[in-house]
């Protein structure tokens, strides 16, 4: 009976560190197992690929090499918008060395209905949005995005497999093109666990 004890309290206390961990909807490559060390070595690089901005350019990623990219999942109508400001913010502080590229979606809610003009229109005259904005895309399903399909396929990316559950979901990227971290769509700026990993 004791050993039967012994083993359902280690059960529990597993079960509660996994449910702590979850909580914090926070992923990074160091977290995986060291199986993906293996995987790491085969993954393709962000600066592969490119996307098209809001008003009609292709956008090379390869730009961005040797800066740290925040990569969010942006919508007009959210309660999460006015994080807008706070990245906007963010990456006037420190442009010299980090890129905040945002891509509109509407497949959460239907909360990004607007046109590239509108989108454009309104993240400057609300939010004075300066970072680069991209046109709208899918950010899962069949029509998901190359640079999402890149970000959450770790055949591609080397470990990560997250894909956003709502809108501002952050992924960040390395200055040699790596996927570090992922987070959910309550981390800002100031957020503890974001402060944590950048220098």
């Amino acid at each position: 009976m004791r050993s039967f004890s012994f083993v359902a309290v280690l059960l529990g206390l597993f079960s509660l560190n996994s449910s702590c961990f979850n909580a914090q909807k926070v992923s990074s490559a160091e977290s995986k197992p060291s199986a993906t060390t293996v995987a790491n070595a085969n993954a393709t690089s962000f600066y592969d690929l490119s996307a098209t901005s809001l008003d009609g350019q292709k956008i090379e990623m390869s730009q961005y090499k040797g800066k740290k990219v925040i990569v969010l999942n942006v919508a007009s109508k959210c309660g999460y918008t006015p994080q807008y400001a706070d990245w906007q913010a963010y990456y006037e502080q420190h442009k010299d060395k980090i890129v905040v590229l945002g891509f509109p979606c509407n497949q959460f809610m239907g909360q990004e209905p607007g046109s590239a003009t509108d989108i454009q229109s309104f993240c400057e005259k609300n939010y004075g949005v300066t970072f680069q904005m991209f046109e709208k895309v899918d950010v899962k399903g069949s029509q998901q995005s190359p640079i999402y399909r890149w970000l959450t396929d770790p055949s591609q990316n080397g470990w990560n497999s997250e894909v956003p559950s709502w809108n501002f979901c952050k992924y960040l990227i390395d200055e040699n093109g790596k996927l570090t971290h992922f987070f959910a769509s309550g981390v800002k700026p100031d957020s503890k666990e974001f402060l944590a990993v950048m220098d």
